[in-house]
């Protein structure tokens, strides 16, 4: 551990700012600020998903904006909320079945001794903001209607990570009224922002039409790939997945494929980097999210583009970047996106980073950039990153959660800066209350994204 020049806020200074803010602003009405003031039904008592354990009480609802929530307070609470941001995101109307996954995923939260509340977002598809609001008034409804929290931790996890990077830039002690989250954990994050952090899947979707053709077919209409579909286009993921498997035969064992069929998947692992195993799903991202991202969110236009971009690791590599289609990211598209997606690195709590090394779907690399991004935006000394030698992208081990929200709540309570080292002690020694599953690499720093990912031209965000 280290000192920090971050000053953490006692309650009882919490309290000073409040009284401050409602004798400034003349009645306990205009003191807040924000979706946490919305009005909003109370939740109602429900059972816990089986999987959580007895003596947890859980609480349900759908908030004003239509997102779905479930809160879970245990019996012998620390007094410290998680407010989390799950990831995905999910393209379909949200469900409150959403949220019961999410808690029992979670769990570890609240067998820690966590009050845990997650929403399910208003609406599916790629919006940063709205889920950084439905997150931020979820705390409102647990602050109004089930307990108020000594502290609150906001965790974003996989493109969850960037809506709470995003939500805790958008609400703070100057834009609520009050400081909102005295720390953040982002754990398996998207933390490239929306321009950075989907440029491979452009990558990907040219390189797999230079191999197969065949989406679109030559007899379908042409599109640019880089809009992932036209907007009045319909497919599913089995639709997605079967192109794909007529060229690559992803469905077959390696013996049953071709030659030809292995040496595509080959072409495509070491050009994009990313496994075998992740293709198909990069590939249902970059054709389904990337339409809800040109037609709902960017105004019909793709902010992605590979001008410039130079392909390696091909049999042929002339010819690789000779034969690829070519996009411009559309300008106005590209400042749209960004201003949704892109975090700014403002910052003004702590912040806490776990990322599986060899993670397929949120590259380590991502979180060089987010640290640059955090440096350049004046928050680099409230960051600390973490990385993991063993896990999933869902989910890395039940020792390693518990273990980074104990360095954060003591980096939020004492000020005391915890490192990777300290970290990776530490979860050693709660293996015998929470398993076996310790794997953090104190040593490890990552790459620069762009030795994963080629630079390309970029339109100005001016």
């Amino acid at each position: 551990m280290q000192a920090s020049a971050y000053f953490p806020l006692r309650p009882a200074s919490a309290s000073l700012l409040a009284a401050l803010a409602l004798a400034g602003c003349g009645g306990g009405s205009a003191v807040l600020h924000g979706p946490v003031t919305s009005i909003e039904t109370a939740p109602k008592s429900t059972a816990c998903p089986a999987e959580i354990p007895a003596g947890v009480s859980c609480w349900a609802g759908q908030d004003s904006k239509g997102a779905y929530y479930l809160i879970a307070k245990p019996a012998q609470w620390n007094g410290t909320l998680v407010l989390h941001a799950h990831g995905g995101p999910d393209l379909a109307a949200p469900t409150a079945d959403r949220a019961a996954e999410d808690l029992v995923r979670w769990s570890i939260m609240v067998r820690a001794g966590y009050a845990w509340a997650g929403s399910t977002y208003r609406q599916g598809g790629v919006e940063v903001r709205a889920a950084a609001e439905d997150t931020e008034r979820l705390r409102g409804i647990f602050r109004q209607h089930v307990a108020k929290p000594q502290r609150t931790i906001l965790h974003g996890q996989s493109w969850g990570a960037g809506v709470a990077a995003k939500g805790a830039e958008m609400f703070n002690e100057q834009t609520v009224g009050e400081r909102p989250y005295d720390g953040v954990l982002l754990t398996s994050g998207v933390l490239g922002g929306g321009t950075h952090a989907y440029d491979f899947r452009t990558d990907l979707r040219v390189v797999y039409q230079y191999l197969c053709g065949n989406h679109p077919r030559p007899n379908e209409p042409q599109y640019a790939l880089n809009l992932g579909l036209p907007a009045d286009a319909k497919m599913r993921q089995a639709d997605v997945a079967l192109r794909v498997n007529e060229c690559l035969a992803l469905d077959k064992p390696a013996a049953q494929r071709t030659a030809a069929q292995q040496a595509k998947i080959d072409t495509i692992t070491k050009v994009i980097k990313i496994p075998e195993s992740a293709i198909q799903s990069h590939m249902n991202w970059g054709t389904m999210h990337f339409q809800d991202i040109s037609a709902k969110r960017t105004g019909g236009a793709s902010p992605f583009g590979n001008e410039g971009a130079v392909y390696a690791g091909s049999a042929d590599d002339a010819a690789l970047n000779a034969g690829v289609l070519r996009y411009r990211a559309d300008p106005a598209a590209y400042r749209k996106f960004a201003d949704d997606t892109d975090p700014l690195g403002k910052i003004g709590v702590p912040v806490l980073s776990a990322k599986w090394i060899s993670d397929p779907t949120a590259f380590v690399e991502l979180d060089a950039r987010f640290r640059a991004v955090m440096q350049q935006g004046g928050s680099g000394d409230r960051l600390v990153q973490t990385f993991t030698r063993q896990g999933t992208h869902s989910y890395i081990s039940d020792a390693t959660y518990p273990t980074l929200m104990t360095a954060l709540m003591q980096w939020v309570e004492a000020g005391v800066k915890p490192t990777a080292a300290g970290i990776a002690a530490a979860c050693v020694g709660n293996e015998a209350k929470f398993g076996v599953g310790c794997s953090f690499d104190a040593a490890y720093v990552p790459a620069a994204l762009g030795a994963r990912v080629p630079e390309r031209a970029r339109p100005s965000l001016q």
